[in-house]
């Protein structure tokens, strides 16, 4: 997911897409504690989709705030 893309949401849709990754974080956790894990790459992928969600929306509140 690319930046550009997430600036261009709502704050809902960020908390939607926020509240998909993390249960999507949390299978593919279980699928390695489990050995069936078979994109590895994915696990890097969204925690780090799950950080640029963050940031942005975090500074969509401080701009709001002013």
């Amino acid at each position: 997911m690319k930046a550009k893309d997430i600036r261009l949401q709502t704050a809902d849709q960020l908390e939607t897409e926020l509240t998909n990754l993390k249960k999507e974080q949390f299978n593919l956790r279980f699928q390695r504690a489990t050995g069936q894990l078979e994109n590895t790459a994915r696990v890097r992928q969204v925690r780090r989709d799950i950080a640029r969600i963050k940031t942005i929306a975090a500074q969509k509140s401080a701009a709001d705030k002013r």
